[in-house]
């Protein structure tokens, strides 16, 4: 079977132009080293930044050639953890939320790849200014935080803008894409590959609590918002115009559209999101999963979820003349 070789692959020496998402908390060793033993790439979620995790992470991927990713706007806050992390010789290392290039100059020095990941035009000639490497056009309907700009036309906007300004650069697109459809697509629509967050979330590998799994498998594309609350009730001060997309449950039926009264009220409140989290409780706190959910219907191992989109979107592709595979 052909096997849908792109520039991505080509450049980093892959099977499969497949990366998984570094989603915060879920988003570990164990997942990252699943999806690039499979062939594609695995990122580790840096998230907020604990180096103690970040190190038995890096030590659960056991040597597998894996990257890693950060919330940029948290990492200002303590540079050393990139420092520390680099010490690993990640493959490459994500940029999300913030701007790059405080960052940027270490991280080529270190010889890892620099990616990008942007929510609008703007971010994405930021990332082309600081030297990016890789470019994610994150579509809205991503779960986890983002932006407005839906995956359809963003991706080929950005490839248009990559092509005349930055030819070089390599492009991932992200949001909505969990099957062979979505990277069949995201391929059509001028990318080289694509990062893939809430099918991977629903993984064997990932670190998430079986109730939140649970909660995916009865889900439909319907069944997410973007909200503040989540970040409301962590006390975690994400800058304007970042949302979080996360389940639709009783937490926030209870407090979306209610965002000065949570905030009043988050002495209380934010313990017992904690606490619900924690016990993988569904239904009482942030559940982090996209509109892809309706796409899920079972738990399964990484490598399975990898390998199955990649054959897929090969055969569609085959079918309309094999246009993106270039």
């Amino acid at each position: 079977m052909t096997e849908p070789a792109t520039r991505f692959t080509r450049a980093l020496g892959l099977r499969y132009p497949i990366v998984s998402a570094p989603m915060a908390f879920a988003g570990g060793g164990a997942l990252a080293a699943a999806v690039s033993r499979a062939g594609g790439l695995g990122l580790i979620g840096g998230g907020y930044g604990d180096p103690a995790w970040l190190e038995e992470q890096f030590e659960a991927a056991g040597g597998q050639r894996i990257g890693v990713g950060f919330i940029t706007w948290s990492l200002r806050k303590s540079p050393s953890l990139l420092t520390d992390v680099l010490k690993h010789r990640p493959a490459a290392v994500m940029l999300s939320f913030g701007d790059p290039h405080p960052f940027a100059g270490e991280i080529r020095a270190a010889g890892a790849l620099l990616v990008c990941q942007c929510q609008d035009m703007e971010h994405v000639a930021d990332a082309i200014d600081a030297g990016a490497d890789i470019v994610v056009a994150q579509g809205g309907e991503a779960g986890g935080h983002g932006a407005l700009r839906g995956t359809l036309t963003f991706v080929p906007e950005t490839a248009d803008y990559l092509a005349t300004h930055a030819p070089g650069t390599l492009l991932l697109a992200a949001g909505g894409i969990a099957d062979g459809r979505g990277l069949a697509a995201a391929l059509m629509l001028g990318a080289d590959g694509v990062l893939v967050g809430t099918r991977l979330w629903a993984s064997k590998e990932a670190l998430v609590k079986e109730g939140h799994h649970q909660a995916i498998l009865k889900a439909n594309g319907d069944g997410t918002l973007r909200t503040r609350v989540a970040d409301i009730a962590r006390q975690i001060p994400w800058p304007k115009g970042f949302t979080g997309r996360i389940a639709r449950n009783a937490f926030t039926q209870r407090w979306h559209g209610r965002e000065d009264e949570l905030e009043k009220n988050v002495g209380v409140e934010g313990p017992r999101y904690r606490q619900a989290f924690a016990a993988g409780d569904p239904d009482n706190t942030g559940v982090w999963f996209g509109e892809a959910a309706g796409l899920v219907h079972a738990i399964e191992p990484a490598a399975d979820i990898v390998q199955r989109m990649a054959e897929d979107a090969a055969l569609r592709l085959q079918r309309h003349g094999g246009a993106a595979l270039a």
